[in-house]
């Protein structure tokens, strides 16, 4: 297959098919420097060499009931996490505050629960408004679980612009990682999001088991849910975890993923996401061939390589960060 012709019909508005993305995730390590090229047309078109830096807040920790079995955070696991409870509005601003200082375009406040409580959203929606005040263009993202609508219209009213809810691998392997709740359910959240006016984001992990095939199937899931924005990480098993011995998915297999993706969300804010660090080590500049955005400052529970080398690598490669602040 020839990645720049399709890449060039990808530009002119065609789809690429499933059968065009399973050739490229079973193509060989030689024919990557080829589809990383093609799928960099395509990013280039729509993002030229800009970079969105994004800043992730662990707002409670608070041992979750569900069972994804990739989660340091479940309360089913022995992962030594621990708990925190949910983070005060002064918190939460004053992290906004940080991520400002650090460049990013967008902060997403995270919980670790089944879904928020009216009493959490009072506290993340005072904090929504606090910061959309004191830091007016910063984008807000919440990631609080599952929603309904009445819900999802509070944190939309309160001013957040995305909400995100991962659908994590394809409707068939969903089952064989997360029992406690459905893949309907967590498509009913991201339906629930759009539908109360805020963006949807919405990704998945890679490495959880999966055949190449989910990998697609997961991929063409999110382009007809019409998702804004598609977090891609990378599986770094964590210890007391039913994935505590699974295999890293490798460089090469990141990289063929991230530009399968671009081809199939052509003009999406895709992101590298968690695990960038340890599946990709020096291989992470290449990510961005594809990718349009990444996390700063680490996952969570799993600490990143740090601002100042991520300024670094990016200044390296040429590319240019940018703050939504100020556009």
């Amino acid at each position: 297959m020839n990645w720049d012709v399709l890449a060039a019909n990808v530009l002119e508005g065609h789809r690429i098919s499933r059968e065009q993305a399973l050739e490229m995730l079973r193509s060989s390590d030689d024919r990557l420097e080829a589809l990383l090229s093609a799928a960099e047309r395509i990013r280039s078109h729509h993002f030229g060499r800009e970079v969105h830096l994004h800043v992730l807040h662990n707002a409670r920790r608070d041992l979750c009931p569900e069972d994804c079995s990739f989660c340091s955070q479940s309360s089913r696991y022995d992962t030594g996490i621990g708990e925190q409870p949910l983070s005060d509005v002064e918190t939460l601003v004053e992290a906004a505050h940080a991520a400002r200082v650090k460049g990013a375009a967008r902060y997403c406040m995270v919980t670790a629960t089944r879904g928020p409580s009216n009493t959490d959203l009072d506290v993340i929606c005072e904090a929504v408004r606090r910061i959309k005040t004191e830091l007016p263009g910063l984008e807000i993202c919440t990631s609080l679980g599952l929603l309904n609508e009445s819900r999802a219209h509070r944190l939309a009213d309160a001013g957040v612009d995305r909400y995100n809810h991962n659908l994590e691998t394809s409707e068939r392997h969903f089952p064989t990682v997360t029992t406690t709740h459905s893949y309907a359910d967590r498509v009913d959240t991201v339906q629930a999001a759009r539908s109360a006016g805020m963006e949807a984001c919405c990704g998945g992990i890679v490495g959880l088991g999966e055949t190449l095939e989910d990998r697609v199937e997961l991929a063409f899931a999110l382009a007809d849910l019409g998702v804004a924005s598609v977090p891609l990480n990378f599986l770094d098993p964590r210890a007391g975890t039913p994935m505590e011995g699974f295999e890293k998915p490798s460089a090469e297999d990141c990289l063929r993923t991230l530009a399968m993706f671009r081809f199939v969300h052509p003009d999406v804010d895709l992101r590298v996401a968690g695990g960038r660090e340890v599946c990709l080590g020096d291989q992470q500049p290449r990510a961005l061939r594809a990718a349009n955005s990444m996390f700063l400052e680490g996952y969570l529970t799993t600490p990143g390589q740090g601002a100042s080398e991520d300024a670094r690598m990016l200044a390296e490669a040429g590319y240019d960060v940018v703050e939504m602040i100020n556009r």
